[in-house]
């Protein structure tokens, strides 16, 4: 059953490299023919109803996410100043990293993308739409729970907000920085090539740089606001809907037509996850039942193996199939159950104290002090609490959850389906009629030449076993 997974994304690599304008008017017809089949399977053979309805669930909730950032961002005008040279366009890729963190990557890549195609209008290019997904819509993201799906989920199930800002930074760094450096090389080669003249023809005025449409962030931060909604069901997507109209509502035409707005490139990511979604859930339930064969035996076997899968699979649900698998492996019940029972009797040690106890439960207690503080105080520890201090409080597991974080983060670069906005954002770059690459053709001239390197220094600097 995951063949017809492995059929839409053969499509979706093929279909407009064999038969563009063909592709265009059926692929609709390809994606749901796809979906259709599993759910027809899940459905009418397993009759797993609950498990298609949580899938259709976290489909509703992608596309109110991807949907009302793409309409919020497209009533906000950034107008760009002067000539992008090769050192502008890498510091505002540096800026797009750090924002990423702040809006997400998904809202970092809906904010940023048009005034990016505009700044580099007269040579725009593939290498500068697939170096904003690298960087804008996937890897700048490593630094908070906002930044990506896998560690938003990973703070749902309780990793402390900061401890990932305060681990990952190295990894973000690294992985940046490398980024940045390849990109102001291919970008300088690409910047010569133009002629002066067409350059100082083509160029925005050296006099702008300005927002239009500043009280779309309202809208923005309701959206980015909702995200942290878990119940009632639905309010979230309703909230994200509400916004989303709202904005395209009180947002003057002038602004939509600046932006060239049109609805054509959410309705093409919508129409493809469809049956992305769909045919995906063999594929993730194997991956559910599978992810802790993958062996815990270091964190260069997770980081390769959860990011690989999050490069063709969403890299959301894999990233938590594999932070299961370590929960279910690692995490001695035992000692779990003796850090409760201490605490219920005798409160919150004192750090000096510590010593007297077993290095399990001691580096335990010692998490628990530094990061659930007031829940230890207060005496509503949760037991999941109790099992995330585990972990990060010792020195080796704590790199499994390093590992699978940067590595669902960083490989859903890798493949225009690993993270939600990298194809929102060549759907965008395609409508402006940018030269972007084929699936196959990201993959072979982007992803193994330029983007490889980086998770190869990335492991062996950090996760090599």
């Amino acid at each position: 059953m995951i063949v017809p997974f492995v059929l839409l994304l053969g499509a979706i690599a093929l279909g407009p490299l064999v038969g563009g304008q063909l592709w265009q008017r059926h692929y609709g017809k390809v994606s749901f023919g796809l979906g259709a089949v599993t759910l027809w399977y899940y459905l009418g053979v397993l009759h797993a109803h609950h498990r298609v309805l949580e899938v259709a669930h976290e489909y509703v909730s992608f596309i109110a996410l991807i949907g009302s950032l793409f309409i919020v961002s497209g009533g906000i005008h950034i107008a760009v100043k002067g000539e992008a040279t090769p050192r502008t366009n890498t510091i505002f890729l540096g800026i797009g990293a750090v924002v990423a963190n702040l809006l997400g990557t998904t809202g970092a890549s809906m904010l940023l993308i048009r005034p990016w195609i505009r700044m580099n209008k007269y040579r725009i290019t593939a290498h500068h739409i697939v170096f904003f997904i690298f960087i804008v819509s996937n890897t700048g993201g490593c630094l908070t729970p906002i930044g990506d799906p896998p560690l938003f989920l990973g703070y749902l199930k309780g990793i402390p907000f900061w401890w990932v800002t305060e681990h990952c930074w190295p990894m973000w760094a690294v992985g940046v920085s490398m980024l940045l450096a390849i990109f102001y090389i291919v970008d300088s080669l690409n910047y010569r090539r133009a002629p002066k003249h067409i350059r100082a023809e083509h160029a925005e005025p050296p006099d702008q740089w300005r927002i239009e449409g500043l009280w779309n962030l309202l809208f923005l931060g309701v959206i980015l606001g909702a995200v942290f909604i878990e119940r009632p069901l639905f309010l979230r997507e309703a909230l994200m809907v509400g916004a989303a109209a709202a904005s395209y509502l009180t947002t003057n035409r002038r602004i939509h037509e600046a932006n060239h707005f049109n609805f054509h490139p959410i309705k093409e990511v919508a129409v493809l996850f469809a049956g992305i979604f769909a045919t995906m859930i063999p594929a993730l339930d194997w991956l559910q039942l599978n992810a802790g064969r993958a062996g815990l035996s270091g964190p260069g076997v997770l980081f390769w193996s959860c990011g690989l899968l999050s490069s063709v699979l969403d890299n959301a649900p894999t990233y938590l199939s594999f932070l299961s698998a370590i929960f279910g492996a690692a995490v001695d019940q035992h000692t779990v159950e003796q850090v409760r029972q201490l605490i219920q009797a005798h409160g919150a040690p004192a750090a000096e104290a510590l010593g007297q106890y077993p290095e399990s439960v001691a580096s335990t207690l010692a998490a628990l002090k530094a990061y659930y503080s007031g829940a230890l105080a207060s005496g509503n520890l949760t037991h999941t609490q109790i099992e995330v201090a585990y972990l990060i409080g010792n020195s080796e597991l704590k790199n499994y959850i390093l590992a699978i974080s940067v590595g669902a983060v960083f490989f859903g670069a890798n493949t225009y389906i690993g993270n939600g906005p990298n194809f929102m954002v060549k759907s965008i770059a395609d409508h402006q009629r940018v030269n972007t690459p084929t699936f196959l053709g990201y993959v072979f001239k982007y992803t193994l030449p330029f983007m490889l390197p980086v998770l190869i220094v990335v492991w062996a600097l950090f996760f090599r076993d």
